[in-house]
């Protein structure tokens, strides 16, 4: 499950000599595989000979095996198979089930601004991001937020300040490698030269990063990040998430439903709050 370069498309602008980002991209490359052999080991050993689950998804098949595990309710299963189960769980706030199923990310489009509030959140969440200090920044694109876009005025004075800071950067980049010609290791001179470079790049720069988190750190996540209140960039990618999420696992996200604000644009909303 991915978002697509033609979905995006109307994202991307052409400005002269800058590139100008208005919409996130999120990929789902990684989902957990369930290794069935060494689950029917585990029920014989525990003469539980007749548990089945209807569940497709790795995910959500295997928060049932761990909850199941906490009070060995296999050979007496729930009724109305595995989504009845998941949504019990909810129902319940047996969260802890829920960090059983991971899921990896690959997000683009995004702001520094954008990382500086994802990384955050720690517990349940791994990162890897694009680094300033060995990646050539000369031709990076910028993050325009929408209140700048829909405004020409504003859009003007941003998009003047981010050719500025673009040409900055290609200058000092230049010049910091001029500074360490002598030092004989190419990477070496080129990270000093780039690392000194950034300071001048906003935080309006576009990054990617590689997320991993588990089901439970990602509810908190689109709870928190998907919320009328918060920031609008991370709300857009919150609910990006959980678009993808409600069609790789509804039983673990199927509960939530996204409301239009009255302001514009939508947020997330869960009677199932902090499982």
């Amino acid at each position: 499950m991915a978002a697509t370069r033609d979905e995006h498309a109307e994202s991307e602008i052409s400005e002269p000599s800058i590139a100008v980002l208005r919409a996130p991209r999120v990929y789902l490359v990684g989902t957990q595989t369930v290794h069935d052999e060494a689950l029917d080991a585990f029920l014989a050993d525990h003469e539980v000979d007749r548990w089945t689950t209807d569940a497709e998804e790795a995910g959500a098949k295997l928060v049932e095996v761990a909850g199941r595990l906490c009070y060995m309710s296999f050979a007496k299963p729930r009724p109305g198979g595995n989504s009845a189960y998941l949504g019990h769980i909810l129902e319940v706030g047996h969260g802890s089930v829920l960090e059983h199923a991971v899921y990896n990310f690959i997000i683009t489009g995004v702001s520094r601004s954008f990382t500086h509030e994802l990384i955050r959140h720690r517990a349940g969440f791994g990162y890897s991001q694009l680094s300033q200090r060995f990646v050539d920044e000369s031709s990076c694109a910028f993050v325009e937020p929408s209140a700048i876009a829909e405004d020409p005025a504003l859009h003007e004075i941003w998009l003047e300040a981010m050719r500025a800071a673009q040409t900055a950067y290609q200058a000092l980049a230049n010049g910091l490698a001029s500074k360490f010609k002598h030092i004989e290791d190419r990477t070496l001179r080129r990270k000093k030269a780039r690392e000194a470079a950034r300071s001048v790049l906003p935080n309006a720069t576009e990054t990617k990063i590689f997320v991993t988190a588990n089901a439970r750190a990602l509810r908190h996540f689109i709870e928190m990040r998907g919320d009328a209140a918060a920031d609008v960039e991370i709300r857009t990618v919150a609910l990006e998430i959980l678009k993808i999420m409600q069609s790789v696992s509804p039983g673990l996200f199927g509960d939530y439903t996204v409301v239009d604000l009255p302001e514009g644009g939508q947020a997330s909303a869960t009677p199932h709050r902090k499982v």
